[in-house]
């Protein structure tokens, strides 16, 4: 079991991992060595996860989800496949402990009495100074 909170837990055979030959620079290893690896956690079949935090996971994965409900996550930012296994790993707990935390839900309020009487008394001002710029009989003209 990974631990993702206090309470929320991810079993590790549901990750399935794969590697695959990494991009970019690595010397005479890039050809040989498969170094990146693909991770792999079905969301909508978890059975450690509460509804809820799949639901968030799978709005917070975007573009890395499947239309199975398949996160897929590549690391091959190192070159050693143990460090790139750490960084899926580590990437994918962060994704889950975003999901885990509850959005606040937002209470309208109303505006108090004493705030809806400023911004009266406020228009009424600006009021009363625009009336006085306004054309008055025998007043100069520009």
């Amino acid at each position: 079991m990974i631990p993702v909170t206090p309470r929320l837990w991810l079993d590790e055979e549901e990750i399935v991992e794969s590697f695959v030959r990494a991009s970019g620079p690595g010397g005479q290893n890039v050809n040989k060595v498969s170094s990146a690896v693909q991770l792999r956690f079905d969301v909508r079949g978890s059975k450690t996860l509460p509804e809820a935090v799949k639901e968030r996971l799978e709005r917070i994965a975007g573009r890395r989800l499947t239309k199975e409900g398949v996160i897929v996550l590549v690391a091959q930012r190192y070159r050693t496949q143990e460090q790139n296994r750490a960084d899926a790993l580590a990437r994918l707990v962060e994704m889950v402990q975003e999901a885990a935390i509850v959005p606040v839900v937002r209470r309208p309020t109303r505006p108090t009495l004493g705030s809806k009487l400023r911004r009266l008394e406020g228009k009424a001002k600006r009021s009363g100074v625009k009336a006085l710029r306004r054309d008055r009989p025998g007043a100069p003209e520009d």
